[in-house]
């Protein structure tokens, strides 16, 4: 009875185990991005600047105009306009952020654009809306409608107004109402290996 491993069995089990550890490492990478989202704190005070503050004590809001800069906790909000709806009852409490005009947000890593964005406090949720973009590191993801669930970290982008899709990264475009895209994925030492010896 032979001990002896063949040579090509070692081989073929080296590059199982590169390949299951390089897929550990992807998808550890697009976890760690969504547990920067899940990890936001929406109750954080809530920092403002703009060129123009108008509050609207009747309606219960205030309209920010002029390049607006909104900050919570690591989040950054920017847009042309936004209004801020509130409830007073003893004290002022944010509802919602409605955002227009180039918006963008960003945390961490992550950088999401559009034409329009609602920040909803009470159900923790940001949802873009028009010419969306969200980046992740190096990967990019297009499409119409971009729900950022803040509790949960899972982020979903529709090709239009109807349907999603789960966001991983990867490069996309929208095609007739689909979102599309492509995964980019590390280059691993055994295609390195394989082109010097060829």
């Amino acid at each position: 009875m032979n001990d002896r491993i063949s040579p090509h069995l070692l081989t073929a089990a080296r590059h199982a185990t590169l390949g299951f550890v390089l897929t550990c490492v992807a998808m550890a990478g697009i976890q760690a991005g969504a547990q920067a989202i899940a990890g936001h704190n929406s109750d954080a005070p809530v920092n403002y600047a703009a060129d123009r503050i108008e509050l609207q004590d009747k309606q219960n809001r205030v309209l920010l105009t002029g390049n607006v800069d909104i900050t919570q906790a690591g989040l950054e909000l920017h847009a042309a306009r936004t209004i801020i709806n509130y409830t007073n009852q003893g004290s002022l409490k944010i509802q919602r952020i409605m955002a227009t005009g180039g918006v963008t947000v960003r945390r961490g890593n992550e950088r999401a654009s559009g034409d329009v964005a609602v920040y909803d406090f009470d159900r923790q949720i940001i949802t873009m809306a028009g010419g969306v973009q969200l980046n992740r590191g190096s990967d990019a993801l297009s499409g119409g409608r971009l729900v950022i669930d803040l509790r949960s970290g899972v982020s979903s982008v529709d090709g239009n107004a109807s349907g999603s899709a789960p966001v991983g990264g990867g490069n996309t475009s929208t095609d007739g109402g689909r979102v599309t895209g492509s995964f980019s994925v590390p280059k691993s030492k055994t295609s390195d290996n394989s082109t010097e010896h060829q």
